[in-house]
């Protein structure tokens, strides 16, 4: 094969039959052209390969036919939909294919020589009965970019084991050091999806680079487990080589002090963080106006004051229980204490920073309008403007556009015979 001169103008993916790249009259997004196929369910993937789409990528998402992706059934709380699948599915095209069948795998392989990027998180046995694993894909198509995301990753006792979020919490050790000293608990949202569909879309866009200079595909392996331990390294690095585990301090900082909630005469919550020996000196004049404990020994660095917390926690929360809200944080901006109110859901749905930048917009899902966010990455492309699919809403569209365009186009046709 011969590599084209990589500083040529690239060739387009077909025209976009959804018409998920943003308003003709705007900026096409940095991956317009690029065609990503995804056979995915429930968070990790869906989150990646969302990402891909809101900066202009065509994403055809398969999906099993009739109830498609699992996660549309686990709630019916945004207008009888899903609340993780309207979040995760902007800006997709839906293509029910039965992938037990003769021709559901005809059609996915069809989609796959067109594509320049196919993500998948199916259980490694089952992608390796398809036939689309990242290596057996890149194996077919060299210029491929191939990423598979797992719980626990290919090889090693624990592959074929199932992996949901809550799990690899507990198997990383998040669990342990998230929480109250009586109870250890799970993080709110799914951090251990998020984080390994963060690292599968930061992976695909370093490969699609690499492409461009090279002409070579790539195979992409993400593990939930060793996604999620990349951020846990704080915790192993203090516990291996300190000794002892962060203790679990709730809403505070296990390690730094005082940082963390402190609750008000008005009942509101203030959170605050104290960082270095300037700010606590700060504090102790402006905030506690006790002057006298920025040179008390009990609290001369931070050591010290982690020591020494419960005597401190109490100065701490005897000052604020006797101011308001307002005073509160008057005190701390004065001081340059950095701080933050504890904010419900329905008042960041309300936050006053965002009404103030712009930041919502609504998504058309299938029941109708819904209100979310705009992508937190500000630039001069179209914002994404998709809707939500329903089940197989271009099956019979994308069949025909897999009938009238050869497996050549799109940016794969930067490599020819």
């Amino acid at each position: 094969m011969r590599v084209i001169d990589t500083n040529e103008e690239l060739p387009l993916t077909a025209p976009d039959p959804a018409g998920v790249s943003g308003p003709p009259d705007g900026v096409p997004g940095p991956l317009d052209g690029v065609l990503v196929v995804t056979v995915e369910q429930a968070v990790a993937a869906p989150f990646a390969t969302r990402q891909l789409a809101d900066l202009g990528a065509r994403v055809i998402k398969v999906e099993r036919p009739g109830d498609g992706d699992f996660a549309r059934g686990y709630d019916t709380t945004v207008l009888g939909q899903s609340s993780h699948f309207v979040w995760l599915n902007r800006g997709k095209e839906s293509v029910a294919l039965d992938l037990k069948s003769d021709d559901g795998r005809d059609a996915l392989e069809r989609l796959v020589a067109r594509a320049d990027v196919v993500v998948q998180n199916l259980a490694p046995a089952a992608a390796g009965r398809l036939g689309i694993t990242a290596a057996q894909l890149v194996e077919r198509h060299p210029r491929l970019v191939a990423c598979e995301i797992s719980g626990y990753g290919a090889g090693g006792p624990y592959s074929d084991r199932k992996a949901y979020d809550l799990l690899i919490q507990c198997e990383t050790g998040f669990v342990s050091v998230t929480g109250t000293l009586d109870q250890p608990v799970k993080a709110g949202i799914s951090v251990a999806d998020i984080a390994a569909g963060m690292y599968a879309y930061s992976g695909v866009l370093a490969a699609l680079h690499q492409r461009a200079r090279t002409g070579e595909g790539q195979v992409l392996e993400v593990s939930m487990l060793e996604a999620l331990g990349e951020w846990m390294n704080f915790p192993y690095l203090y516990t291996r080589y300190g000794g002892t585990a962060p203790v679990r301090a709730g809403a505070s900082h296990a390690t730094i002090t005082p940082y963390g909630p402190v609750t008000t005469a008005t009942g509101e919550v203030v959170n605050l963080a104290v960082q270095n020996e300037r700010e606590w000196v700060l504090f102790c004049v402006v905030v506690l106006e006790q002057p006298e404990l920025a040179t008390d020994p009990r609290f001369a660095g931070g050591s010290a004051r982690q020591a020494h917390r419960d005597e401190l926690d109490v100065i701490v929360s005897d000052v604020f229980a006797g101011l308001g809200v307002d005073e509160a944080q008057r005190r701390l901006d004065e001081a340059g204490i950095a701080n933050a109110r504890q904010r419900t859901m329905e008042e960041f749905a309300e936050h006053p920073q965002l009404a103030a930048r712009d930041r919502w917009r609504d998504t058309d899902t299938p029941a109708g309008p819904v209100r979310m966010p705009i992508p937190p990455v500000t630039a001069g492309w179209a914002e994404p403007t998709g809707s939500v699919p329903t089940v197989g809403a271009d099956t019979e569209a994308v069949l025909r556009w897999l009938d009238d365009t050869p497996p050549t186009t799109g940016m794969t046709g930067r490599i020819s015979e």
